[in-house]
């Protein structure tokens, strides 16, 4: 039942992506930075933690999860370290995601023969 639940969140998730792409004006820019805002938002006010323990990587995986990781950073960091947790929590809960993009960017950036797009 957990992958049944993690495959229908996360293709939920995803349809609301697709929905915003074909009805909207919005560039996939904004529309990913929605996505992590509204992660950060829904973290914040405690509603993406119940979603993330129901649907598991159907939820932490989508752009939405890592907004919702930074949001859970800052909230154990000021808890940890009061007002500096503000600063430092949301960097360290995504770390090992920035991490792990620029690295394999940079390994598909050696791997990869760049062509001009004409």
């Amino acid at each position: 039942m957990e992958y049944f639940n993690a495959f229908w969140v996360g293709g939920l998730i995803c349809l609301v992506g697709q929905l915003l792409i074909d009805l909207t004006k919005l560039t996939p820019a904004r529309i990913m930075v929605t996505f992590v805002t509204m992660g950060v938002l829904l973290g914040g006010i405690g509603l993406y933690g119940p979603l993330v323990d129901y649907a598991g990587a159907g939820a932490t995986v989508p752009l939405c999860g890592f907004g919702w990781a930074l949001s859970e950073g800052v909230r154990k960091a000021v808890v940890e370290q009061g007002f500096l947790g503000i600063f430092t929590g949301a960097l360290t809960a995504g770390a090992a995601g920035t991490t792990a993009a620029v690295f394999f960017g940079y390994v598909a950036a050696l791997l990869a023969k760049p062509k001009d797009k004409a």
